[in-house]
């Protein structure tokens, strides 16, 4: 199936299978996945700021953890400069380890039948492909984590759990916010270049956590971005130094789909919103004209599907009354 954000249809990455399963089988994983979530939140076994593991924190939850932290910081001492990584962990859900998954959900004493039933749906399961009208052989799937699955990703936060105590530093004064495999590492400083120092060491850390777990960062989504509204007194161009490579600042970056801006002013994710919209409202257009005697009902659908889901994405993060200030 061709993924609709991707224009480039030649590419094989921009497509991803689908298989249909049976309809008990969807129905069984959604009780685990229910029973595995209350298990979580009443024995905490994975921390309150990895977000889709506890109900009602979503991405707007973790971009209000990131921006009321910077304006924590601002208000202590106004020259202070919040520095942000941001990284990706590629392929991370093909790239599950079952045995590292399953050692990482004994350690935090996950009941031994929901451990039972992981074990059974990692493991032992088939999968027939279908092109047109070729069809493939059944071929066997070790390792079955979808990252459309609601189980699948909060198997993924037992797998990503222990990051926690790798990027969270009190002396350091870094702070580690997640969504799945989006990653995001706070420091905070007077100085710009103990921030990067900072940064580099933690990301130091990381990568012995990813060696461990077969994982990889994708590079060519590595963000930077030093937040400060007295930027007359920082080097805002102060890159961060790796071994592997370097990773030049950004005034703005997006992170779960939104432009966070170096003085967490909204002006450039509007007009972001403003251009998709744009495009949006030319194709609900051309839906409308090409369909005869189209409902007032009908069109009312067509924009709620792409419109309004587009317009109001996030919404609480970045729109604020002109009353308030400072934001």
């Amino acid at each position: 199936m061709h993924k609709s954000d991707k224009k480039d249809c030649f590419n094989a990455k921009i497509y991803k299978s689908i298989a249909l399963l049976n309809t008990l089988s969807k129905i069984l994983k959604f009780i685990i996945f229910e029973h595995l979530q209350n298990v979580v939140k009443a024995y905490d076994l994975i921390s309150d700021i990895q977000m889709k593991a506890h109900k009602h924190r979503l991405i707007n939850t973790t971009l209000q953890l990131i921006t009321e932290k910077i304006h924590t910081v601002w208000s202590d001492i106004r020259r202070r400069v919040v520095s942000l990584l941001s990284l990706n962990e590629k392929n991370a859900f093909n790239n599950v380890t079952y045995d590292r998954l399953l050692h990482n959900m004994k350690k935090r004493r996950v009941f031994r039948l929901l451990l039972k039933f992981v074990k059974n749906f990692l493991r032992n399961q088939h999968i027939i492909i279908t092109i047109n009208d070729y069809m493939m052989t059944k071929c066997s799937v070790n390792v079955d984590i979808s990252q459309d699955s609601s189980l699948s990703l909060i198997l993924y936060l037992f797998y990503n759990a222990n990051l926690l105590k790798v990027c969270n530093n009190i002396k350091l004064k870094t702070n580690f916010i997640s969504f799945v495999n989006d990653i995001n590492i706070l420091t905070y400083e007077k100085f710009m270049k103990r921030n990067c120092r900072v940064l580099d060491k933690i990301y130091d850390r990381c990568k012995q956590w990813l060696k461990m777990h077969d994982i990889k960062f994708l590079k060519t989504k590595h963000k930077l971005i030093h937040f400060t509204r007295t930027f007359k007194w920082f080097n805002m161009n102060e890159s961060l130094k790796l071994t592997e490579h370097q990773i030049d600042s950004k005034l703005n970056i997006r992170v779960l789909r939104v432009q966070l801006n170096f003085k967490l002013k909204w002006v450039i994710h509007m007009h972001h919103v403003e251009a998709k919209l744009m495009i949006k409202q030319k194709i609900m257009q051309i839906i409308i004209e090409s369909t005869w005697d189209s409902s007032m009902m009908t069109r009312k659908q067509i924009y709620f599907a792409m419109t309004r889901s587009l317009l109001s994405h996030e919404v609480i993060i970045w729109y604020t009354s002109q009353e308030v200030k400072n934001h």
